[in-house]
């Protein structure tokens, strides 16, 4: 349960909170999950909450690793358990960075688009690679949906952080910047509440 309190948001169950808000952005978008994606989705909010989930500290990173050294780890993996732990995180931050940070990602040289690839590629491999495994036969199906909707993913964890914020010229613009990268539903809805019309094949979908 979460009370707004003057624009703050109070919450007594962090989980709770999360699965309403999934639940919700998903019906609004009309989109279709299985309940153990959402639920997988839920958790990863969860545990990322603590910054040190999401954060990684060692003598040569603080901060989030980039992607391409977290896909170099997954290539060089001597193990099945190695590389599945490297394809989870990567799809994991990914899809978290692209729900949550997308506005931060505007003028850095990997945009959002690079993190839907990698993230929805890095659930694709991961599914291939547990598959005939006793953790397969449980998640495999999970991370298959992840991959095939990603960006649909990515759409409804930005309806959960937009939730509260009023949409100003430069949130269109950036949203325009999301849909011809992406091709988001969302995004094209959102321009067009807010009179702007997308021209039909100028977005680059993938």
């Amino acid at each position: 349960m979460a009370e707004s309190h003057n624009g703050v948001v109070a919450v007594t169950n962090l989980r709770d909170f999360f699965r309403e808000s999934i639940d919700s952005a998903i019906d609004n978008q009309h989109v279709d999950f299985d309940p153990h994606t959402s639920h997988y989705v839920v958790n990863l909010l969860t545990l990322f909450a603590r910054s040190e989930n999401f954060y990684s500290e060692d003598d040569e990173h603080c901060g989030v690793r980039p992607l391409a050294l977290m896909m170099a780890d997954a290539v060089e993996g001597e193990s099945q358990e190695q590389r599945s732990t490297s394809l989870q995180r990567i799809g994991d931050v990914a899809l978290f960075t692209a729900g949550f940070f997308a506005d931060g990602l505007a003028h850095r040289p990997v945009d959002i688009d690079y993190y839907v690839r990698m993230g929805g590629g890095a659930y694709s491999a991961l599914s291939d690679e547990i598959m005939g495994t006793t953790r397969g036969m449980a998640l495999v199906e999970v991370f298959r949906e992840l991959a095939r909707k990603f960006q649909s993913l990515v759409d409804v964890l930005n309806e959960v952080r937009d939730s509260a914020r009023c949409s100003t010229d430069i949130d269109v613009l950036r949203t325009y910047e999301v849909w011809r990268k992406t091709g988001s539903e969302r995004a094209a809805a959102i321009l067009k509440q807010n009179g702007v019309v997308p021209l039909f094949g100028t977005s680059r979908t993938h």
